[in-house]
């Protein structure tokens, strides 16, 4: 197991209220610039807190990924509760996405990059599945200390995320801090 992964046993602290304050998910959805048909992918979906949302953005399928089978039945008693249609569950890891290739029009991946070793491998897999022109919301952790979050070894900076992704070929569009803990960057394939 990645030690590096979140517990699922902490599964309430990924949708509280003061998560929506500094990671709103309605307003970080609207950097995507979604036009309402794409197929999406929420990398590390967890509970659904990205996923549900992106649902009523679009008439595509939304695919919710998570590697931990807690996570995907919690994500499915929400589904069921809500009646909630056009969600597709997937159990996988950002490291090997089990997807065909050029698949979804955008990603959403959410604090799920400074999991992986390296983080270069979950972005080749969404550039994989990633169609030619798609874009991808990136939200993690700044490398700085913060209370609470993984420890700072584990982060990594928006400059350096941003370096990583130019040198793999994405353009981005958009880096933007929402706390001093948290940043968001919008790139396209």
């Amino acid at each position: 197991m990645n030690d590096k992964r979140f517990d699922p046993a902490r599964i309430a602290k990924l949708d509280n209220p003061e998560r929506r304050k500094n990671l709103p998910p309605e307003q970080l959805l609207d950097l995507l610039g979604l036009t309402g048909s794409e197929d999406i992918l929420d990398v590390g979906a967890g509970g659904g807190y990205f996923t549900f949302p992106a649902v009523e953005r679009t008439s595509g399928i939304v695919y919710a990924l998570d590697a931990q089978s807690a996570m995907l039945e919690y994500l499915k008693s929400r589904m069921e509760e809500q009646k909630t249609g056009r969600i597709e569950i997937i159990q996988g890891e950002a490291e090997h996405i089990p997807m065909e290739d050029e698949k979804v029009d955008a990603v959403i991946c959410s604090m799920v990059l400074h999991e992986v070793d390296p983080p270069e491998q979950g972005l080749r897999e969404i550039q994989r599945v990633l169609k030619k022109g798609g874009r991808a919301l990136c939200i993690e952790w700044e490398h700085v200390e913060t209370e609470s979050g993984p420890p700072q070894n584990h982060r990594i900076s928006s400059s350096e995320m941003t370096r990583v992704l130019e040198g793999m070929g994405f353009k981005v569009l958009n880096r933007q801090p929402w706390t001093e803990a948290f940043y968001s960057i919008v790139f396209e394939k």
